[in-house]
Parts: C-alpha cells; sequence; structure tokens
C-alpha cells in the first residue's frame, strides 16, 4: 500500500488529498491534513475520482463517424489523419473564421489544457472563439480589466480576517468559492462569525450559505445592481466616503457620484424588495466595519447588468477604504501568474471585432456562447463550417441548447476532445478521449489568482497513464501541427519547443532569452516551469523553480495575501477607473430597464449542488445517488395557487419542460430553481448511470437572445416562466 498525496481537480477548492494506492488502484481517498491550503477539508466530489477513473462508460479510444452515421472506435493514427484531412479541407475553403473553438469550464482545471489549448487558438486564427465564461464569469472578468488593467486582478474577500462579508449571488458552502479559491468556506464563514463578524447573504433563495448568515435578504432576481447602486448612494449622501490610502490611485469619484445620485434607497426599495431602511442599515454597517468585503459571483453575473453589478461590487469596495488591505477585498499574488502573458493588454478588449450575425462584440478575445448555434446556422459569407470543443458541453450549458444541439448536426466537422460520449461529443466526427484527471500531473495554475492564501503546490499522477492513453496536451500538439500544416504526423518535439518559444517571448518579450528550464523539462512542466520563474517568489537568490515546488508534496505557503496596489494596477492611467466610460453609459439602461414597475410573472433561477459541478459528474454513483436533485423548487404560497402536485410545466419564449416539484420556502414567492446540466436522455450518448435519472435541461428555457452588452453573458437567472401542472411521467417497465 502506497499513500499518494495530490490536488483534487473536480472543483475550484483545490483540496489537498491522500489517496491509497495498492496493486495499481486506488482503495481509497481522504483529504491532507497538512496541504498548506485545505488542511484536511474534503468534499464528497473528491471521492469520485476513483470513481471517474474506473468508470466504463469512460472513453478510452478514440472514435470515428463511419458511413453508418454511428461514432466507431478507430486509432489515433486514423483519428488525426481525419481531422488533417478535413480540417484542412474546410480552412483551405472558408477560411480559418470558418473554425469554431469552445473551451468548457475543465480546461480551468488542467493547467496543461490551459496552456496547451491557448496555443491551439492561436495556431487556429479563428475569431470564433467561445468559452463556458460567457455563461458564467467574464461579467467579473471584464470589470476587473476596465478597472485594474486585468482580467486575473480578481479582488477576493480576505475571509480569515473579515469582520464583515456581504455575498450576493454565491453559494461558496456549496461551491467553496468561485473565483474564489477556499476549500472549508463553512468553517471559515462560522469562523468570522466566532470572532464577532458579521455574513450577510443576498439572494433569492435560502441556500446553505445564507443558513449560516446573520441576515437573509431574498432579493428579486435580477436587480442586485439597483441594490448596489443604492448602497454606493447612501455611502456619499451621508459622508461615509472613506478612500484610505488608496485615494492618490482612484479616477472618478465624482463621476460614480453623479452616475448613482438617482438610485435612493426609497426609489429602489419597490424593485429589489430590500426595504429602504435595511438598504440603509448595509451601507451604513458595511462602512463602520473594520474590515469589510463585498463578494458577488454567478447569481450577479448571469443577468442583464452582471458586468455593471460586477463592478459596483468593486466601487463598494473602494469607497468604503476596504480594497487591497487585510480583511477587505485583496489580490491574490500567484507563484505562476497568467497575468505576465497578458501585461501588454491594456488597450480596448470589448469590441474589437463582432460575430457575424448579430454584431455581438468580442469580449477578452471571445464571443458569446449565445451566439454560437446562429454563427453555425445561419447560411452566408463567414459561415462556422468546423467545430472543436474542448472539455464541454455545451449542448447542455449554453443558452437554448436545443438549437445548438440541432445546429451541431449541420457541422462538416467537429472535432471533440472530452472523457465522454455526451450531449454534445455525440455530434461529433472524431472523438479524441481524455485520459484520467489520476494519471495525470496537477497545479492549480488558473484558481491560483483567485486563492484566499499564497500557495502553490504541485502534484504527480496519481496513477500511471493507462495503455493507448495520449496526453491532452499531446492530442493538443498534434492539433497544432495540423494547423501549422505541418501534418498529423508532425514532430511533437519541434513544434512543444515552438509553443515554449511563444510563451518565453509574452513573458520576457521579444529578443529575450528568459529563464532556461532544465533540458530534462518538456511538455507542461516546462511551461509552468517557465512560469515560476518568472514569477514574484524566489528560492533565497535564484528564481523559484518547479523542481523546487516539487520537494513540498503538502505545497509551499507563501503567506497571507499582502497589499498590492497600485504596483499591479495596468491600466493606462496606472490608476484604479472607478468610473469606465462603458459602464457608466450602461447605468443608464440600468435606469430605463429596471426602474419600472415590477412584473408578476414568475421568474426562473439557477442553483448548485455539492455533490454537482459539470453535468459529466452525474455519471459518478458516488455523486449522483441518492434522492432526484434536478427538481423545480418552488414556494408553497405558488405551488396552492398554481394546484402544483407532483409535476410542473415549465415554459418559456424558448422552451418547455417537465420537472418533479419540491416545494420549499427557501426559495421567495414567485421565483422558481432549476439545476443547470441536466437533461441525459439524449440517444447516441453513453452515460447508464446518468440516464437512470435524466433529470432535464434547464438551459432549453433560456434562448440567449438578451445578453449583458459589456460582456456577451446570457441572461439565465430571472427568465420569465409560466407554471402549470403537468402530469407525471409514465413508469417505465
Amino acid at each position: 500500500m502506497q499513500i499518494r498525496r495530490h490536488v483534487c481537480s473536480l472543483c475550484e477548492a483545490g483540496c489537498g488529498l491522500e489517496s491509497s494506492v495498492d496493486g495499481g488502484a486506488v482503495v481509497s481517498i481522504r483529504g491532507n491534513r497538512d496541504h498548506v491550503l485545505s488542511r484536511g477539508h474534503v468534499c464528497p466530489k473528491a471521492f469520485g475520482l476513483k470513481e471517474l477513473h474506473v468508470d466504463p462508460d469512460r472513453l478510452r479510444t478514440p472514435h470515428l463517424r463511419g458511413a453508418a452515421g454511428r461514432l466507431q472506435p478507430t486509432s489515433w493514427q486514423e483519428a488525426f489523419a481525419v481531422v488533417d484531412q478535413r480540417l484542412t479541407a474546410v480552412i483551405d475553403r472558408h477560411g480559418a473564421d470558418a473554425v469554431a473553438v469552445y473551451l468548457g469550464n475543465p480546461v480551468a482545471h488542467d493547467f496543461a489544457t490551459t496552456l496547451y489549448a491557448s496555443a491551439a487558438m492561436r495556431a487556429l486564427g479563428s475569431r470564433n472563439i467561445y468559452t463556458a465564461n460567457t455563461v458564467d464569469a467574464m461579467p467579473k472578468f471584464v470589470s476587473c480589466q476596465l478597472m485594474f488593467g486585468g482580467m486575473y486582478t480578481v479582488p477576493l474577500p480576505d475571509v480569515d480576517r473579515c469582520s464583515y462579508l456581504l455575498i450576493l449571488g454565491a453559494n461558496p458552502v456549496v461551491s467553496n468559492g468561485s473565483l474564489l479559491t477556499a476549500p472549508g468556506m463553512r468553517a471559515r464563514l462560522r469562523a468570522l462569525r466566532h470572532r464577532g463578524g458579521r455574513l450577510i447573504v443576498v439572494d433569492p433563495n435560502r441556500t446553505r450559505t445564507a443558513q449560516e448568515a446573520d441576515a437573509h435578504y431574498s432579493i428579486r432576481p435580477g436587480t442586485d445592481a439597483l441594490l448596489l447602486a443604492s448602497l454606493v448612494q447612501v455611502l456619499f449622501s451621508e459622508g461615509r466616503i472613506d478612500l484610505g490610502r488608496l485615494g492618490p490611485h482612484v479616477r472618478g469619484v465624482k463621476t460614480v457620484e453623479e452616475v448613482v445620485r438617482e438610485f435612493s434607497p426609497e426609489t429602489v426599495a419597490p424593485y429589489c424588495d430590500i426595504p429602504a431602511e435595511e438598504i440603509r442599515g448595509l451601507a451604513r454597517d458595511l462602512a463602520a466595519a473594520p474590515a469589510a468585503a463585498v463578494y458577488g459571483r454567478t447569481g450577479t453575473c448571469t443577468q442583464r447588468f452582471g458586468t455593471v453589478t460586477s463592478w459596483l461590487v468593486d466601487v463598494l469596495n473602494v469607497l468604503t477604504g476596504n480594497l487591497d488591505r487585510p480583511g477587505g477585498a485583496m489580490f491574490a499574488r500567484p507563484a505562476a501568474d497568467l497575468r505576465l502573458v497578458t501585461a501588454g493588454r491594456t488597450g480596448s478588449t470589448i469590441g474589437r471585432w463582432r460575430s457575424r450575425v448579430r454584431g455581438a462584440p468580442e469580449t477578452l478575445g471571445e464571443l458569446p456562447l449565445a451566439c454560437l448555434a446562429e454563427e453555425i446556422d445561419t447560411p452566408g459569407a463567414g459561415q462556422v463550417k468546423a467545430l472543436i470543443t474542448v472539455a464541454g458541453n455545451p449542448a447542455r450549458s449554453a443558452p437554448n441548447s436545443s438549437r445548438l444541439a440541432a445546429a451541431l448536426e449541420q457541422l462538416e466537422l467537429m472535432v471533440s476532445l472530452d472523457l465522454y460520449r455526451n450531449e454534445t461529443t455525440r455530434h461529433a466526427h472524431v472523438v479524441l478521449p481524455a485520459p484520467s484527471p489520476l494519471t495525470k500531473p496537477h497545479y492549480d495554475l488558473f484558481f491560483g489568482h483567485f486563492a484566499i492564501r499564497n500557495t502553490a503546490t504541485y502534484s504527480p499522477p496519481v496513477l500511471p497513464a493507462q495503455p493507448g492513453d495520449q496526453a491532452d496536451w499531446q492530442i493538443l500538439l498534434r492539433l497544432i501541427g495540423i494547423l501549422a500544416r505541418q501534418g498529423a504526423a508532425a514532430d511533437l518535439n519541434v513544434i512543444d519547443d515552438m509553443v515554449a518559444e511563444t510563451l518565453n517571448r509574452a513573458v520576457y518579450g521579444a529578443g529575450e532569452a528568459g529563464a532556461d528550464s532544465p533540458a530534462e523539462l518538456g511538455g507542461p512542466e516546462r511551461l509552468l516551469d517557465m512560469l515560476l520563474r518568472a514569477g514574484p517568489y524566489r528560492d533565497g537568490d535564484q528564481p523559484l523553480t518547479l523542481a523546487r515546488v516539487r520537494q513540498y508534496p503538502d505545497g509551499m505557503d507563501f503567506g497571507p495575501l499582502t497589499p498590492q496596489l497600485p504596483g499591479i494596477l495596468n491600466t493606462p492611467s496606472g490608476q484604479i477607473e472607478l468610473a469606465p466610460p462603458p459602464l457608466v453609459d450602461d447605468v443608464a439602461q440600468l435606469r430605463t430597464r429596471l426602474l419600472r414597475s415590477p412584473k408578476g410573472s414568475m421568474v426562473l433561477i439557477g442553483r448548485r449542488h455539492l455533490r454537482s459541478n459539470n453535468s459529466w459528474m452525474h455519471n459518478l454513483p458516488t455523486l449522483a445517488k441518492g434522492p432526484d436533485r434536478c427538481t423545480l423548487q418552488i414556494h408553497p404560497t405558488d405551488a396552492a395557487r398554481l394546484q402544483l402536485s407532483t409535476h410542473a410545466r415549465v415554459r418559456s419564449r424558448a422552451g418547455v419542460v417537465d420537472a418533479p416539484v419540491e416545494v420549499t420556502d427557501a426559495v421567495r414567492p414567485g421565483v422558481v430553481s432549476l439545476p443547470h446540466g441536466w437533461g441525459h436522455d439524449e440517444p447516441g450518448t453513453v452515460a447508464a448511470f446518468a440516464a437512470q435519472q435524466p433529470g432535464v435541461n434547464s438551459n432549453i428555457l433560456a434562448d440567449g437572445l438578451e445578453l449583458d452588452p459589456l460582456s456577451g453573458t446570457a441572461v439565465l437567472n430571472g427568465i420569465p416562466v409560466q407554471i402549470t401542472a403537468a402530469p407525471a411521467p409514465a413508469t417505465k417497465p
């Protein structure tokens, strides 16, 4: 029996694990009490790693769509030969923009895929780039790009030293943070309250986080920007502005004061359903607290004013003097910093090009996922003819996903790199199997930018690669070789050297040699070593190296978050831009769109479960067993008024689904809640356990027509719906 220490890659928390390995198999998994960040915390998802590794439904060989239209096993050589022939033909006939790329959420959990997928997109040179960001996090990235000059320069609540924490649209007790790497959030929040601090949660649903709070405000969905603008207005009207030491580094305070002047608590209260005096009390408590932070996440992003809301969160942190100070909203200092690669991005990052069909602006290098279906199924010059998907299931995660699924059937070529034949990859012409997470090294490259403590942990593979496996980065290198017209049999070492040289130039600048990694390093370890050497930490008088990090299997601890402003600002002015013109301009729309009589229709919101992060986790018995979690939560008064019993029909302007009813006062009246990522009943998918409890696809109800214009994020919360009784489905024989 051997004990292997590693880090869980299934969610953002990055919990340290200890796996007992016997005879080449994982026997048990438990939390690592010595890990520098998680200190033994573990959630149920970690136990799914073992089941994922042995899942018989997981893809282990490439698949190719044959003449009969069915995916059949094939060899790596044949799969890449088909990709080479057909992808090259599409580009030759229609140009690079005829090829779209979609990167799913799991890409961010794999440092190798993150780095090599970026290289593949550069090699392709298409403007049709799509990711899960525009159904989740893009509003926060845009607001931080405009305010601080970097999408990775994201303020984080310093939970462990905070005395007053205001959370909007987030459920970190379940998610262990979102753009907030913080294992064991329940214990951290309880510690905050134990030391005399206060926790306030604003959410239409009484989530598990709200149940831990001192106060919960059940806000009307989609009105978070109104509440935040009103809090800012109170700070100005009552003379409670205190910029602290950041005063000389902040531009636009007067503009913000003018912008929020009309949003008094008395004006806003009828629309967000929070009493005016409560709003004033929130603003006063926030300003008076010794160390406070405001934090908002997915619920605040997936609405029409998601970017304005994300901006106002940090306007409050600035105006109360809580930005960049211990216990307030601080910035991580990751050992491997992707801001080194994006440091030159100081100009406009919105609207450099637009989508072909509806003219939606590009944001931070990508187009809204809501536009992908129309770019495929709308004829004309520039039509998308081929699609490459990496670790994603947009047929479940994209708005109007039924249209997207139909559009995928029209493609001349679809290539997917994934663990499963799911609702998306079933449409592919070539499916390339990703290896088990237990056979891959791990480093939290992306999430290190959102960690509440500065640490670094490199985990070698827990188990050896399976016979016939190819690593994700090797598959992506093969695709880069094809895109570079080197063919399917190109020398991967040569292409890997090209990727490394490109990263070196991005980090150190053209003509500079940078720091040499050891000759024996190649692949993603060489790229990671390069970023570590260029990072902020030193090993004595030498740069920090991957070899040094590997000497600490429980992780290296670089200490709590420390003040970093103005040094990390990358705006053209070199200051905090408190009033970026695109955000100020959108507030005018906030006035006209939301300051009107609230409608009486029911609205739909999403929700998160502890045992579910992505749709592919639904095939793991440890995580998916138990009572049905894909239920329609509805308040008792609404259930009685609508005469609902066991099932309800939910209809929007985009589609209709039937779901089992769960009557609960956790949701406010007028609101219903469905989780996303379900609907595992499509022919051609291979997920036997998930098919036993398929659930329904909530994104059939989101049409994707309304976007937050600054980030391209689809409106997925607060969707108007009609609810009627539905018959219970027939029992399967």
